[in-house]
């Protein structure tokens, strides 16, 4: 038999003619007499040795009842990656199922995030670039394999941002109206976390509102500190107010700090590293309140939604974060500041990434900035606007 009418290598050629003649009662001479094909040409088949004609294959349907393509069918190749895993992987059910992940290359490597730590309700949005198995004891740094799910393209076209603030989503569908296909993938996490995770190479921009009430500046006092400046750009998404969300109508008549340490005030707190935290925090040492004073201060939760939903709920009384969330959750606002919610990037990754620079373009353009203005809270005069680190 020539190399030519060998079947194809198991991995990418199903074969169920054995299980389906078995399944029919007949043996294999039996099969032969009703197809009028050989039984050796029959057993080289079962065995993988042969692959079938089209005449032949239709032939054995006929003789057997079934379609060609419950006899013969090719195994779809699978395109799988290998990543680094950030996060931590949900528990696997009793049958040991594959877990839905996100991918992104950022920088050289690829990185790789459970699906679920988007939330409990962007998980159900977002598809899953693919699949990773054999889960089971894998820790935060580990190297897992993907089964990707999407195209590769598409995968390294999508933008990874780590940060807090919800509209970042929004870009993305606005990015999709002009050329790119890209999506834009937010991590909701604080401040110094999300620069943690740029400076560590788990993402492509990390998000953060950190007021500095010494020189009144956003961000660029902490950044000096942390960033070698000449190797990242600072673009301005927009400027927002922070407060007290509380419930509507105030009915705690809560003002200020001060007022947070009246034992019948239950707080919502944001985490450690939190621009809403550190706000917090200024505002209690400012108002000579000690955090233990404050009723609910170490329970916290981890972005300006939660905090909303929290007291719109009724499980807390008041709690630092944006006003576009006190109006989302019909929550009443008390301003405290004005703070700019700057995106940091490397200028490595503007240069590498393939639509990475279209992101700046699109949050600059006009369509962008009317639609964050729509979401209330928001003023978008600077933003698009390059701030200088020297």
């Amino acid at each position: 038999m020539t190399q030519a009418h060998r079947a194809e290598s198991i991995e990418h050629f199903q074969n169920h003619l054995k299980d389906i003649r078995a399944a029919k009662g007949f043996s294999q001479g039996e099969l032969a007499g009703k197809s009028g094909i050989t039984r050796q040409a029959i057993s080289a088949i079962e065995s993988h040795l042969y692959l079938p004609t089209t005449a032949v294959a239709l032939r054995l349907a006929a003789a057997l009842g079934c379609r060609v393509e419950d006899l013969f069918s090719l195994v779809e190749v699978q395109d799988v990656i290998e990543g680094k895993l950030i996060g931590h992987f949900p528990q696997p059910d009793e049958k040991g199922s594959t877990i839905r992940v996100k991918v992104a290359r950022v920088g050289t490597r690829m990185v790789v995030r459970p699906v679920t730590e988007l939330g409990d309700v962007l998980s159900y949005s977002v598809p899953a670039d693919g699949y990773a198995a054999d889960v089971h004891g894998q820790v935060s740094g580990s190297m897992v394999r993907v089964n990707l799910s999407r195209d590769r393209q598409a995968i390294e076209e999508e933008i990874s941002v780590a940060g807090c603030d919800p509209a970042i989503i929004l870009a993305g569908a606005h990015l999709r109206k002009g050329k790119d296909q890209t999506s834009v993938v937010g991590w909701t996490m604080g401040s110094m976390a999300a620069l943690r995770a740029l400076q560590q190479g788990e993402v492509h921009v990390a998000g953060l509102h950190l007021f500095d009430p010494t020189t009144g500046e956003s961000n660029l006092p902490f950044l000096r500190r942390a960033l070698k400046g000449a190797n990242y750009n600072v673009v301005t998404f927009a400027t927002w107010e922070e407060g007290f969300l509380v419930r509507p109508g105030n009915p705690k008549s809560i003002r200020s700090a001060a007022d947070l340490a009246d034992p019948q005030i239950l707080l919502v707190n944001r985490e450690e590293g939190a621009g809403a935290r550190l706000l917090l925090d200024q505002r209690l040492r400012v108002a000579g309140i000690e955090s233990t004073q404050v009723r609910g201060y170490e329970r916290t939760v981890s972005s300006h939604f939660e905090v909303a939903r929290a007291i719109a709920s009724q499980q807390a009384d008041v709690g630092i974060g944006i006003r576009s969330a006190a109006q989302l959750f019909g929550l009443d606002f008390v301003p405290l500041q004005a703070a700019r919610y700057d995106l940091v990037v490397p200028k490595a990754y503007l240069k590498s990434h393939p639509t990475l620079a279209h992101l700046f373009e699109t949050i600059a353009s006009r369509s962008f900035r009317a639609e964050i203005d729509a979401l209330g809270g928001y003023d978008t005069t600077s933003t698009g606007t390059v701030q200088s680190l020297a």
